[in-house]
């Protein structure tokens, strides 16, 4: 069709529409690498970058390439990496563009039945034999025609079936999903979409690790009955501030038995939380009960390990 309405004055083409392939079997489109600009900040901001960039989106296509892949193989992401790494450095002194797997590639090849690592090999002999061999044909595709092919491989993998699961799968995956989504779909900047998307999934784990597990309900208490808090098995400070709202939450008077007997690792700030709670419960008249509680670096062993806070000074 682009041959068809080439010099037709509403039709045709311009020659920026079509794909750009240099010549390669001519030696001269062949570039070394100049090292001017080693002792510039920037230079090694931009490659920072294209390295974080690379490695990133290679990752992700691996994840959603084992996702696709029928037999379930789990691709070693180590030898992933470092196979692209040593592409990059071939390319860079070739004077090529930067390589990066792209799930497109990966899925056309398990779509069209690969099943071993030689679809992925003959897959880019044949694009370099095609390259070296038939470049004016290849010259002759208009980038339209590409965009078509991408557009229907994006719609496979991003059709609305994959939005409706990751909702009934609850806000916790879904805001990060679409907001790492929408970011890169308006921005068209995977590194920065990736990186709002972490922040979202981290400020979403502090938050419930200030709910979870040490949440104590005040409407519940019912005087007389103890407060039973148990240690989770590894209580970092992300807890901290959940473990403190707890404790201030507790009522005058009340009996509250701290159990680390399942805590394999409690963080020291965590555990001043306590001790500053245990000086302060006697003035409030809570008698405060520590079971299995770790033993701290230069204290001996106590088996139980337990206390009982004093009954309130009169004033």
């Amino acid at each position: 069709m682009a041959l068809g309405f080439d010099g037709h004055p509403l039709l045709s083409i311009g020659a920026g529409h079509y794909v750009q392939l240099p010549d390669l079997m001519d030696t001269s489109s062949y570039k070394l690498p100049s090292w001017s600009a080693v002792d510039n900040p920037a230079f090694w901001r931009i490659a920072f970058t294209l390295a974080v960039v690379a490695s990133i989106e290679t990752l992700l296509c691996v994840e959603a390439t084992d996702k696709m892949d029928p037999r379930k193989r789990i691709t070693p992401a180590n030898r992933e990496l470092y196979a692209q790494g040593a592409g990059n450095v071939l390319s860079g002194l070739l004077g090529g563009l930067p390589l990066t797997q792209v799930v497109v590639r990966s899925s056309a090849n398990i779509l069209s039945g690969g099943q071993t690592k030689l679809s992925a090999i003959l897959h880019g002999g044949w694009l370099m034999i095609s390259v070296l061999t038939v470049a004016s044909v290849l010259r002759m595709v208009p980038l339209a025609s590409l965009a078509a092919v991408l557009l229907m491989v994006g719609y496979k993998l991003t059709k609305p079936a994959l939005f409706k699961s990751t909702w009934k799968q609850g806000l916790p995956q879904f805001i990060p999903f679409i907001v790492t989504v929408g970011f890169m779909a308006v921005t068209n900047d995977l590194l920065r979409g990736v990186i709002l998307g972490l922040v979202v999934a981290f400020i979403h784990i502090l938050w419930k690790n200030f709910k979870v597990p040490f949440h104590y309900d005040r409407s519940r208490y019912k005087p007389g009955m103890p407060i039973y808090i148990e240690l989770s098995e590894d209580v970092t400070f992300l807890n901290k501030a959940g473990i403190k709202r707890t404790l201030s939450e507790v009522p005058d008077g009340a009996r509250v038995v701290i159990d680390g007997g399942r805590s394999y690792d409690l963080d020291l700030d965590v555990l001043e939380i306590i001790d500053d709670f245990a000086l302060t419960a006697a003035d409030r008249g809570i008698r405060l009960q520590l079971l299995n509680m770790p033993i701290r670096p230069g204290e001996k062993p106590l088996a139980p390990r337990s206390m009982l806070a004093d009954k309130p000074k009169s004033n």
